[in-house]
Protein backbone atom coordinates (compact mmCIF):
# COMPACT_ATOMS: atom_id res chain seq x y z
CA UNK A 1 0.00 0.00 0.00
CA UNK A 2 1.40 3.69 -0.80
CA UNK A 3 1.47 5.66 1.88
CA UNK A 4 -0.46 8.72 1.57
CA UNK A 5 1.09 12.59 1.76
CA UNK A 6 -1.69 13.72 3.67
CA UNK A 7 -5.63 13.37 3.89
CA UNK A 8 -7.69 15.99 2.11
CA UNK A 9 -10.79 14.51 4.22
CA UNK A 10 -11.67 12.83 7.09
CA UNK A 11 -13.72 10.50 5.14
CA UNK A 12 -10.10 9.85 3.91
CA UNK A 13 -8.30 9.69 6.82
CA UNK A 14 -10.87 7.06 8.11
CA UNK A 15 -10.40 4.87 5.51
CA UNK A 16 -6.73 4.70 5.86
CA UNK A 17 -7.38 4.35 9.69
CA UNK A 18 -9.75 1.31 8.79
CA UNK A 19 -7.59 -0.37 5.67
CA UNK A 20 -6.09 -4.20 7.04
CA UNK A 21 -2.55 -4.94 7.06
CA UNK A 22 -1.67 -8.56 5.83
CA UNK A 23 -1.24 -10.21 9.36
CA UNK A 24 -4.42 -8.48 10.29
CA UNK A 25 -6.14 -10.61 7.19
CA UNK A 26 -4.22 -13.50 8.24
CA UNK A 27 -5.50 -13.36 11.26
CA UNK A 28 -8.83 -12.54 11.06
CA UNK A 29 -9.70 -15.99 9.42
CA UNK A 30 -8.83 -17.37 13.09
CA UNK A 31 -12.02 -15.94 14.73
CA UNK A 32 -15.28 -17.44 14.73
CA UNK A 33 -18.50 -15.53 15.14
CA UNK A 34 -19.15 -12.75 16.09
CA UNK A 35 -16.61 -10.71 17.36
CA UNK A 36 -17.72 -8.35 19.98
CA UNK A 37 -16.33 -5.02 20.66
CA UNK A 38 -17.59 -3.65 23.48
CA UNK A 39 -17.14 0.24 24.61
CA UNK A 40 -17.21 0.94 20.58
CA UNK A 41 -18.73 4.45 20.55
CA UNK A 42 -15.03 6.23 21.99
CA UNK A 43 -12.47 7.75 20.27
CA UNK A 44 -10.83 4.14 19.03
CA UNK A 45 -13.70 1.92 19.08
CA UNK A 46 -15.47 2.81 15.82
CA UNK A 47 -12.23 2.20 13.70
CA UNK A 48 -11.18 -0.71 15.28
CA UNK A 49 -14.86 -2.62 14.28
CA UNK A 50 -14.78 -1.12 11.12
CA UNK A 51 -10.75 -2.34 10.93
CA UNK A 52 -12.33 -5.70 11.85
CA UNK A 53 -15.03 -5.74 9.63
CA UNK A 54 -12.76 -4.72 6.26
CA UNK A 55 -10.09 -7.65 7.14
CA UNK A 56 -12.61 -10.04 7.37
CA UNK A 57 -14.11 -9.19 3.66
CA UNK A 58 -10.01 -9.51 2.39
CA UNK A 59 -9.89 -12.54 4.01
CA UNK A 60 -13.54 -13.82 2.11
CA UNK A 61 -14.50 -15.01 5.90
CA UNK A 62 -17.84 -14.31 6.77
CA UNK A 63 -17.53 -12.90 10.33
CA UNK A 64 -19.96 -10.96 12.03
CA UNK A 65 -18.71 -7.93 13.83
CA UNK A 66 -21.11 -6.37 16.79
CA UNK A 67 -20.35 -3.04 18.44
CA UNK A 68 -21.57 -2.52 21.61
CA UNK A 69 -22.09 0.66 23.25
CA UNK A 70 -24.32 3.04 24.83
CA UNK A 71 -23.82 5.23 21.23
CA UNK A 72 -24.53 9.03 23.00
CA UNK A 73 -23.49 10.21 19.48
CA UNK A 74 -25.94 8.19 17.16
CA UNK A 75 -23.84 9.27 14.22
CA UNK A 76 -21.38 6.60 15.19
CA UNK A 77 -23.77 4.03 15.54
CA UNK A 78 -25.12 5.23 11.65
CA UNK A 79 -21.51 4.83 10.71
CA UNK A 80 -20.49 1.58 11.74
CA UNK A 81 -23.96 0.06 10.16
CA UNK A 82 -23.41 1.73 7.05
CA UNK A 83 -20.26 0.15 6.96
CA UNK A 84 -21.57 -3.71 7.78
CA UNK A 85 -20.79 -3.93 11.30
CA UNK A 86 -23.76 -4.63 13.63
CA UNK A 87 -24.62 -2.27 16.55
CA UNK A 88 -25.56 -2.99 19.92
CA UNK A 89 -27.22 -0.29 22.33
CA UNK A 90 -26.32 -1.20 25.60
CA UNK A 91 -25.37 0.53 28.93
CA UNK A 92 -22.90 -2.05 30.75
CA UNK A 93 -23.71 -0.29 33.96
CA UNK A 94 -27.25 -2.29 34.25
CA UNK A 95 -27.26 -5.94 34.49
CA UNK A 96 -30.01 -6.34 32.16
CA UNK A 97 -27.41 -4.60 29.41
CA UNK A 98 -24.35 -7.26 30.21
CA UNK A 99 -27.25 -9.87 29.94
CA UNK A 100 -28.56 -8.78 26.70
CA UNK A 101 -24.64 -8.94 24.73
CA UNK A 102 -24.42 -11.78 22.50
CA UNK A 103 -22.70 -14.95 23.13
CA UNK A 104 -19.45 -14.67 21.28
CA UNK A 105 -16.08 -16.44 21.72
CA UNK A 106 -14.03 -13.34 20.80
CA UNK A 107 -14.14 -10.10 22.81
CA UNK A 108 -12.43 -7.00 22.81
CA UNK A 109 -13.03 -4.78 25.61
CA UNK A 110 -12.83 -0.95 25.69
CA UNK A 111 -14.80 -0.03 28.23
CA UNK A 112 -13.20 2.99 30.42
CA UNK A 113 -13.36 6.44 31.98
CA UNK A 114 -10.65 8.81 32.38
CA UNK A 115 -11.81 12.28 31.79
CA UNK A 116 -13.47 14.53 34.48
CA UNK A 117 -12.42 11.63 36.93
CA UNK A 118 -11.52 14.21 39.54
CA UNK A 119 -14.82 15.78 39.25
CA UNK A 120 -16.89 12.36 38.67
CA UNK A 121 -14.64 10.15 40.92
CA UNK A 122 -17.61 7.38 41.85
CA UNK A 123 -18.25 6.90 38.17
CA UNK A 124 -14.68 6.40 37.40
CA UNK A 125 -14.56 3.32 39.57
CA UNK A 126 -18.24 2.70 38.72
CA UNK A 127 -17.27 2.63 35.34
CA UNK A 128 -13.74 0.88 35.34
CA UNK A 129 -14.52 -2.03 38.08
CA UNK A 130 -18.13 -2.88 37.92
CA UNK A 131 -18.55 -3.46 34.67
CA UNK A 132 -15.07 -5.87 33.72
CA UNK A 133 -16.60 -7.93 36.41
CA UNK A 134 -19.67 -8.15 34.93
CA UNK A 135 -18.51 -8.69 31.40
CA UNK A 136 -16.04 -11.32 32.61
CA UNK A 137 -18.60 -13.21 34.44
CA UNK A 138 -20.86 -13.13 31.12
CA UNK A 139 -18.03 -14.29 28.77
CA UNK A 140 -16.30 -17.39 30.75
CA UNK A 141 -15.28 -19.31 28.02
CA UNK A 142 -14.41 -16.18 25.31
CA UNK A 143 -10.91 -14.69 25.00
CA UNK A 144 -10.78 -10.98 26.18
CA UNK A 145 -8.49 -8.66 24.84
CA UNK A 146 -8.76 -5.73 26.87
CA UNK A 147 -7.29 -2.36 27.02
CA UNK A 148 -5.95 -1.01 29.83
CA UNK A 149 -3.63 1.87 30.32
CA UNK A 150 0.15 3.21 31.04
CA UNK A 151 -0.93 5.24 33.84
CA UNK A 152 -0.57 2.19 35.90
CA UNK A 153 2.49 2.46 36.32
CA UNK A 154 4.27 4.79 38.54
CA UNK A 155 6.74 7.58 36.77
CA UNK A 156 9.61 6.24 35.08
CA UNK A 157 13.04 7.38 35.16
CA UNK A 158 13.73 8.46 31.33
CA UNK A 159 17.40 6.33 31.44
CA UNK A 160 15.02 3.21 32.21
CA UNK A 161 13.18 2.81 29.13
CA UNK A 162 9.95 3.00 30.25
CA UNK A 163 7.78 0.63 32.66
CA UNK A 164 7.66 -2.80 31.69
CA UNK A 165 5.25 -5.14 32.77
CA UNK A 166 6.82 -6.64 35.31
CA UNK A 167 7.51 -3.18 37.16
CA UNK A 168 4.97 -2.59 40.47
CA UNK A 169 1.84 -0.90 39.84
CA UNK A 170 1.78 3.13 42.21
CA UNK A 171 -0.65 4.85 40.47
CA UNK A 172 -0.94 8.36 40.70
CA UNK A 173 -4.75 9.93 41.32
CA UNK A 174 -8.36 8.43 41.06
CA UNK A 175 -8.08 7.26 37.67
CA UNK A 176 -4.82 5.21 37.76
CA UNK A 177 -6.05 4.00 41.04
CA UNK A 178 -9.43 2.64 39.11
CA UNK A 179 -7.38 1.27 36.34
CA UNK A 180 -5.53 -0.64 38.35
CA UNK A 181 -8.66 -2.13 40.06
CA UNK A 182 -10.36 -2.89 36.89
CA UNK A 183 -6.97 -5.13 35.69
CA UNK A 184 -6.97 -6.77 39.14
CA UNK A 185 -11.06 -7.59 38.81
CA UNK A 186 -9.61 -9.07 35.15
CA UNK A 187 -7.48 -11.26 36.94
CA UNK A 188 -9.58 -12.36 39.57
CA UNK A 189 -12.31 -13.55 37.51
CA UNK A 190 -10.15 -14.89 35.05
CA UNK A 191 -8.34 -16.94 37.72
CA UNK A 192 -11.66 -18.03 38.96
CA UNK A 193 -12.81 -19.42 35.55
CA UNK A 194 -10.34 -19.39 33.56
CA UNK A 195 -11.45 -17.20 31.52
CA UNK A 196 -8.06 -16.23 29.11
CA UNK A 197 -7.60 -12.61 28.73
CA UNK A 198 -4.49 -10.24 28.02
CA UNK A 199 -4.33 -6.83 29.64
CA UNK A 200 -3.00 -4.07 26.58
CA UNK A 201 -2.01 -0.80 28.67
CA UNK A 202 -1.85 1.95 26.39
CA UNK A 203 0.14 4.58 25.77
CA UNK A 204 -1.13 7.27 23.96
CA UNK A 205 -2.85 6.00 20.38
CA UNK A 206 -2.90 9.14 17.94
CA UNK A 207 -4.27 9.90 15.03
CA UNK A 208 -4.83 13.31 13.17
CA UNK A 209 -7.74 14.80 15.25
CA UNK A 210 -6.66 13.76 18.81
CA UNK A 211 -3.48 12.51 20.44
CA UNK A 212 -0.32 13.73 21.70
CA UNK A 213 1.40 14.91 18.59
CA UNK A 214 -2.63 16.96 17.47
CA UNK A 215 -2.29 18.38 21.05
CA UNK A 216 1.48 19.85 20.66
CA UNK A 217 0.61 21.32 16.73
CA UNK A 218 -2.13 22.84 18.19
CA UNK A 219 -0.28 24.01 20.98
CA UNK A 220 2.56 25.68 18.24
CA UNK A 221 0.06 26.87 15.90
CA UNK A 222 -1.84 28.88 19.02
CA UNK A 223 1.35 30.21 20.27
CA UNK A 224 0.64 28.61 23.95
CA UNK A 225 4.11 27.69 25.29
CA UNK A 226 4.42 23.92 25.66
CA UNK A 227 5.66 22.88 29.06
CA UNK A 228 8.42 20.24 29.65
CA UNK A 229 8.23 18.69 32.81
CA UNK A 230 6.88 15.59 31.29
CA UNK A 231 9.64 16.12 28.56
CA UNK A 232 8.88 12.36 27.05
CA UNK A 233 6.29 10.44 25.81
CA UNK A 234 5.37 7.08 24.06
CA UNK A 235 2.83 6.50 21.46
CA UNK A 236 1.31 4.62 18.55
CA UNK A 237 -0.67 5.57 15.52
CA UNK A 238 -4.02 4.57 16.14
CA UNK A 239 -4.80 2.31 13.02
CA UNK A 240 -1.56 0.80 14.48
CA UNK A 241 -2.89 -0.43 17.74
CA UNK A 242 -6.01 -1.13 16.81
CA UNK A 243 -4.80 -3.95 14.48
CA UNK A 244 -2.48 -5.28 17.26
CA UNK A 245 -5.59 -5.21 19.94
CA UNK A 246 -7.31 -7.25 17.40
CA UNK A 247 -4.48 -9.71 17.07
CA UNK A 248 -3.70 -9.84 20.78
CA UNK A 249 -6.41 -11.87 21.53
CA UNK A 250 -4.22 -14.96 20.38
CA UNK A 251 -2.40 -13.76 23.86
CA UNK A 252 -5.33 -14.15 25.72
CA UNK A 253 -4.20 -16.72 29.18
CA UNK A 254 -5.46 -17.71 32.40
CA UNK A 255 -4.30 -15.80 34.95
CA UNK A 256 -4.35 -13.15 31.95
CA UNK A 257 -0.93 -11.91 30.25
CA UNK A 258 0.00 -8.70 30.08
CA UNK A 259 2.09 -6.35 27.63
CA UNK A 260 2.26 -2.52 26.94
CA UNK A 261 1.20 -1.22 23.62
CA UNK A 262 2.93 1.49 21.82
CA UNK A 263 5.55 2.13 19.51
CA UNK A 264 9.26 1.23 21.36
CA UNK A 265 10.91 4.21 21.05
CA UNK A 266 10.41 7.15 23.62
CA UNK A 267 10.02 10.49 22.23
CA UNK A 268 11.31 13.62 23.14
CA UNK A 269 8.40 16.50 23.43
CA UNK A 270 11.24 19.35 22.08
CA UNK A 271 12.13 17.29 19.28
CA UNK A 272 8.86 16.12 18.07
CA UNK A 273 7.58 20.33 18.72
CA UNK A 274 10.29 21.48 16.97
CA UNK A 275 9.81 19.07 14.06
CA UNK A 276 6.02 20.12 13.87
CA UNK A 277 7.14 23.71 13.87
CA UNK A 278 9.19 23.32 10.93
CA UNK A 279 6.17 22.20 9.16
CA UNK A 280 3.81 24.71 10.30
CA UNK A 281 6.40 27.20 9.83
CA UNK A 282 6.56 28.67 13.20
CA UNK A 283 8.63 27.85 16.17
CA UNK A 284 7.20 26.23 19.16
CA UNK A 285 7.46 27.95 22.61
CA UNK A 286 8.45 25.89 25.70
CA UNK A 287 8.27 26.79 29.80
CA UNK A 288 10.00 24.98 32.26
CA UNK A 289 12.48 22.11 31.94
CA UNK A 290 12.88 18.50 31.17
CA UNK A 291 12.16 16.07 34.67
CA UNK A 292 14.68 13.18 35.10
CA UNK A 293 10.72 10.89 34.92
CA UNK A 294 8.08 11.04 32.99
CA UNK A 295 4.95 8.71 32.11
CA UNK A 296 6.93 5.57 30.09
CA UNK A 297 6.58 2.13 28.76
CA UNK A 298 8.60 -0.47 27.30
CA UNK A 299 6.78 -2.17 24.67
CA UNK A 300 9.43 -4.26 23.28
CA UNK A 301 8.20 -7.47 24.24
CA UNK A 302 4.60 -6.88 22.58
CA UNK A 303 6.12 -5.98 19.80
CA UNK A 304 9.13 -8.70 19.43
CA UNK A 305 5.79 -11.36 19.44
CA UNK A 306 3.38 -9.03 17.15
CA UNK A 307 6.22 -6.96 14.94
CA UNK A 308 6.72 -3.27 15.60
CA UNK A 309 4.08 -0.78 14.38
CA UNK A 310 4.52 0.31 10.57
CA UNK A 311 3.32 4.18 11.53
CA UNK A 312 6.85 5.93 12.03
CA UNK A 313 7.11 9.00 13.95
CA UNK A 314 8.12 11.06 10.92
CA UNK A 315 5.34 10.23 9.35
CA UNK A 316 2.73 11.09 11.84
CA UNK A 317 4.28 14.59 12.53
CA UNK A 318 4.15 15.48 8.69
CA UNK A 319 0.53 14.09 8.70
CA UNK A 320 -0.88 15.98 11.59
CA UNK A 321 1.09 19.50 10.85
CA UNK A 322 -0.51 19.25 7.44
CA UNK A 323 -4.13 18.95 8.90
CA UNK A 324 -3.68 21.57 11.55
CA UNK A 325 -2.16 23.81 9.05
CA UNK A 326 -4.95 23.16 6.90
CA UNK A 327 -7.70 23.38 9.50
CA UNK A 328 -8.95 19.75 10.11
CA UNK A 329 -11.33 18.78 12.29
CA UNK A 330 -10.29 18.50 16.03
CA UNK A 331 -12.30 16.17 18.29
CA UNK A 332 -11.64 18.53 20.92
CA UNK A 333 -10.45 15.84 23.29
CA UNK A 334 -6.72 17.35 24.78
CA UNK A 335 -4.85 14.25 26.34
CA UNK A 336 -3.50 16.27 29.23
CA UNK A 337 -0.06 14.54 28.63
CA UNK A 338 1.48 17.06 30.42
CA UNK A 339 -0.25 16.21 33.84
CA UNK A 340 2.31 14.28 36.41
CA UNK A 341 -0.36 14.22 39.15
CA UNK A 342 -3.12 11.65 37.87
CA UNK A 343 -5.28 14.80 38.40
CA UNK A 344 -7.47 14.29 35.00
Amino acid sequence: MAVPDNFPSESALDDWLTRPCARLIEFIRTLSSPLVILGAGGKMGPTLAVLARRAAEAAQHPLEVIAASRFGDPRIRVWLEERGVRTCSVDLLEADGVRRLPDAQNVVYMVGLKFGTSKAPAMTWAVNTLVPERVAARYPQARIAAISTGNVYPLAEVRRGGSVETDSLHPLGEYANAAVARERLFEYVSRRQHTPVVLLRLFYAVELRYGVIADLARQIQAGTPIPLANGWFNCIWQGDANAMIIRGLDLAASPPAVWNLCRPELFSVREVANKLGTFLDRAPEFTGAESQTALLGNAAGLCRILGEPPTPMDTIIRWVADWVRSGGRTLERPTHFEVRDGQY
